[in-house]
């Protein structure tokens, strides 16, 4: 397969597709749209796994989202260090902070981060980063970690944040909420950022785009967010995607 454009971030895994998985694949395998399913617990990561086994233009990343970080062991970062070494394995992820639910402590939650951070930067693999009300942290154990390459997924941070990421080397990657009609600051940010650094994404289930905000999000509507992404940057949509697609082989390596 050719591949014309990617969906960075999606949860093909999550339950709400249990009924119609292949469905939701096809529509995005027949629009030649590739796929990046991260894990966000150690169940989540291994089906993640066993999809990019089995589909072809998927492909995975493991680990523990900060939610789940008070149950992280060291028999689970062996485990991830497994995984991380399987054909179709190309990141370590869903990982990083969240200080808005705070499902976990939030010493835990830094630590686990910061011990699954260190192990892709040993196995010289991005990392794709959640930061929910958690910038300063999530800045904090990133520079300390030099050499350590990756993706703030679903970005709907700070410029100030995105500046200190894009400085670090790292990508943004935009998702719904970009289309959502309060959200100028964001799409200020998305026109500001340099497009050799931007990937583009769903997080499905979650965050549909307008006009199915609310609704079940799937990898097919990364067509919309490249729409706006598009209309920021007074490109086309097949520019959005011939450079997204470009970004997401670089940092990735697919």
């Amino acid at each position: 397969m050719n591949v014309m454009g990617f969906d960075s971030h999606c949860h093909l895994q999550d339950p709400a597709f249990d009924e119609d998985r292949e469905a939701v694949y096809s529509r995005a395998f027949s629009q030649s749209l590739g796929l990046l399913v991260p894990g966000y617990d150690m169940k989540s990561s291994a089906q993640a796994v066993l999809l990019a086994d089995s589909h072809e233009a998927l492909w995975a990343l493991a680990g523990v989202h900060p939610h789940d970080a008070k149950t992280f062991s060291n028999a689970d970062q062996q485990q991830l260090k497994n995984w991380a070494r399987q054909e179709g394995v190309v990141g370590i992820g869903e990982i990083g902070l969240d200080y808005h639910y705070m499902n976990s402590p939030k010493e835990i939650q830094k630590e686990v981060f910061q011990a699954q951070a260190k192990l892709a930067r040993e196995l010289d693999l991005p990392v794709s980063v959640h930061s929910r009300e958690a910038e300063d942290d999530t800045w904090a154990i990133l520079r300390e970690l030099p050499g350590i390459r990756g993706v703030l997924h679903c970005f709907t941070g700070s410029k100030e944040f995105a500046e200190k990421l894009l400085d670090l080397g790292f990508y943004l990657s935009f998702a719904g909420p970009v289309s959502f009609k309060n959200a100028h600051e964001l799409r200020e940010i998305v026109a500001w950022a340099p497009m050799d650094r931007i990937l583009i994404e769903t997080d499905s289930p979650y965050l549909s785009p307008v006009p199915w905000r609310g609704q079940r999000n799937e990898p097919l509507r990364v067509v919309r967010v490249a729409e706006v992404v598009a209309a920021q940057k007074n490109f086309s949509t097949k520019q959005v995607f011939d450079d997204t697609t470009s970004n997401i082989k670089h940092v990735f390596r697919v």
